[in-house]
């Protein structure tokens, strides 16, 4: 059931106007959790059982953690919680690249082996609620968060369908205090969610999808038929179609959120204005980025422990963030390219201790190398293959072939600069501020325009937004 959809549209109609029938608050919670298993069940039923599993068995030794005395049983649960959804997780993420990864090797010193095909089905969202839950029960450990939440709030907390299968991903101490209390949305909070919903939709559908989406497949489809120009439009193109896919999907989330009254932290700040490879961090998937910074680097010892283990923890956080993303060494590659940025970024940073008004004085020309790099490393992102990609990065150099421009590029390559302009001018403000600082005539007329242009660009088939393959 996809967002950008009518069969989404009537199931939100149904829900919110029921939401708003169910007198108390044990009833609407009662209500949005059946309505979140009917919206995850709609992609395939059985994933419905899949949840309720992760769910339980979290929310209970969450519960035994809270009331052990002894560490050692503390960390024996935890242990046991980690081990059961981290195992679920690699089973039906990484179960068959493994095991095909296992037959390419045996066969490369002689032995044949072929690996039984399990049928697995990567059930839809579960490295998003898997983070969330195991959240949960690491707060509950480490005594940030307590543990006595009835079953009911949990379980909404884990499967609430905004955020159920493509993020933010929203952590325990943020959301289980607003789901416990009752707590309706004010008028302020209803319109500004619904203009979010109506910004993402735009973002999904006009910008990712009828814009960028249409260049991107025709390029990747065969980059040997292409030349420098469009090899350059294309990966420009990429830049702007995840990020508007995306960041679309995010407003869709915190703004549906909001219509229930219910506050989810921001998952994109102008990511595109970024001066250096951390900085990029802070503004693009923060709730991945913080929830990796906070689950693994700092466990792992951050900082703290000299610049050999520094270096080797932002590697391994950003290897694994890589493999987050999926069962393909491309995204193992494209997570340790963006390790070695870090890296590298690190070191200079401690070379050049003194050179925060040198970075104020290339602000501009910083910011626009970081984009020039962060659109380059989309590539193997974007490539199935490391053939394709190194295909596709011998394309940007072959001047040989005449461009093939049509007014779709013209336009792409037109909105990509608009984007970069305005992420750069408004890149340290919210998205409330920036629309509020345009004045209500020019918000009301953008926000009609936007209506206008999904209705013109609505028709035919619904993409799926990128992050629901992860």
């Amino acid at each position: 059931m996809l967002f950008n959809s009518l069969t989404f549209l009537a199931f939100f109609i149904v829900v919110y106007g029921l939401f708003w029938i169910v007198p108390t608050w044990t009833g609407k919670k009662w209500l949005l959790l059946v309505a979140s298993y009917v919206f995850y069940g709609a992609w395939n039923p059985p994933y419905i059982v899949l949840l309720l599993a992760s769910t339980s068995i979290d929310w209970w030794i969450a519960r035994l953690i809270g009331r052990s005395e002894t560490q050692l049983r503390r960390r024996t649960l935890l242990v046991i919680s980690l081990a059961s959804n981290l195992g679920l997780l690699s089973w039906f993420k990484y179960g068959g690249f493994l095991t095909t990864n296992l037959s390419s090797l045996l066969a490369s010193v002689g032995v044949i082996y072929h690996p039984l095909d399990a049928g697995i089905i990567l059930p839809i969202g579960i490295s998003f609620y898997t983070f969330a839950s195991l959240s949960y029960t690491i707060d509950v450990y480490r005594r940030e968060i307590r543990s006595d939440w009835t079953f009911q709030d949990y379980a909404l907390f884990v499967g609430f369908f905004p955020h159920l299968v493509a993020g933010p991903i929203v952590r325990a101490s943020r959301l289980l205090p607003q789901i416990e209390s009752p707590m309706l949305p004010t008028r302020n909070q209803i319109g500004w969610g619904f203009a979010m919903v109506i910004m993402g939709l735009f973002a999904k559908s006009v910008m990712a999808d009828a814009l960028f989406a249409p260049i991107v497949d025709d390029f990747y489809a065969s980059p040997s038929h292409f030349g420098s120009v469009d090899a350059w439009i294309a990966i420009l193109s990429f830049s702007g179609q995840i990020y508007y896919d995306f960041s679309g999907y995010s407003l869709c989330a915190i703004g549906l959120a909001l219509c229930f009254g219910f506050s989810f932290p921001d998952n994109f700040r102008w990511p595109y204005a970024a001066i250096g490879f951390s900085d990029f961090w802070r503004r693009w998937h923060i709730s991945l980025s913080s929830w990796l910074r906070d689950y693994l680097y700092i466990p792992l010892g951050g900082n703290r422990h000299g610049e050999i283990r520094r270096y080797r923890n932002l590697m391994v956080t950003m290897l694994l963030g890589g493999l987050w993303h999926g069962a393909s060494w491309m995204f193992v590659l494209w997570g340790g390219l963006h390790g070695v940025y870090l890296a590298i970024e690190s070191g200079l940073r401690n070379y050049f201790r003194d050179s925060s008004s040198l970075v104020r004085r290339s602000e501009l020309l910083l910011s626009g190398l970081t984009f020039i790099i962060i659109t380059l490393t989309w590539i193997p992102f974007r490539a199935k293959t490391p053939g394709d990609a190194l295909l596709v990065v011998s394309r940007l150099a072959d001047a040989s072939l005449s461009p093939v421009l049509d007014y779709n590029k013209l336009v792409a390559v037109a909105a990509m600069l608009l984007t970069l302009r305005w992420q750069r001018a408004q890149k340290d403000v919210s998205l409330e501020q920036a629309l509020a600082n345009l004045g209500p005539m020019v918000g009301t007329g953008m926000m009609t325009a936007g209506v206008l242009l999904l209705f013109l660009f609505s028709g035919g088939d619904q993409h799926a937004f990128i992050y629901f393959q992860f």
